[in-house]
């Protein structure tokens, strides 16, 4: 579960303090986020993800205040319980899938059984890939690997900026069944930031900045 409340953030003191409406999911209810570019999409991911210190106001995941934590535990926790669907891919190249998977479980301090890493390789259709590195793989490909690093650990929180905003129809639709099937097997809350109006009847809550 996520709660946001009196969300705000500022870059600067010359800059407008970017204000964001509060957010309360129960557990396995998904939201929609949309906005124009520069509205502040990415701004409200990254405090959810604990990434930025807010302004003013509180995250809660799980029950736990992410700005009462320190650093230290801050970014732990989050490490833990949330996932994160990055627009650039930031996949180890000088690893394999496989071995980038391992390495998402080790930074996390989370023990998954190498069945359920294999188990998400096979339900994202990348098994026959699973030896080779980054850049021998195809755009959809590493869009997939995204969503496994993304939920390879079993985050509470799944947070997916702009996930399908650069693709076309059919590819668009993939990638956004893959991460409510995720999601929906996690039992996570997923939020999705984007200006791509086209994933509007995937969702029944939305939001728009």
């Amino acid at each position: 579960m996520i709660q946001t409340q009196n969300l705000s953030f500022q870059y600067s003191p010359t800059l407008e303090t970017l204000r964001f409406p509060d957010i309360n999911l129960g557990r396995k209810e998904n939201l929609l986020v949309l906005g124009k570019s520069g509205i502040g999409k990415t701004t409200l991911l990254h405090l959810m993800a604990g990434l930025l210190k807010p302004k003013s106001g509180a995250v809660t995941v799980e029950g736990i205040e992410l700005q009462e934590l320190s650093v230290r535990k801050r970014d732990r926790f989050t490490g833990q319980h949330i996932g994160m669907v990055f627009q650039k891919n930031y996949a180890i190249r000088s690893l394999n899938l496989l071995e980038n998977l391992e390495a998402r479980l080790y930074f996390s301090e989370v023990k998954v059984k190498k069945e359920q890493s294999h188990n998400l390789l096979e339900q994202l259709g990348l098994t026959a890939q699973k030896f080779k590195k980054v850049n021998q793989l195809s755009e959809g490909q590493l869009q997939r690997l995204t969503i496994a690093l993304a939920v390879v650990h079993q985050p509470k929180v799944i947070l997916a900026d702009e996930p399908t905003s650069s693709l076309d129809d059919v590819n668009c639709e993939l990638v956004m069944r893959l991460l409510l099937e995720q999601a929906a097997q996690q039992k996570a809350n997923l939020i999705v930031i984007t200006h791509d109006t086209r994933i509007k009847p995937l969702f029944q809550n939305i939001i728009t900045l």
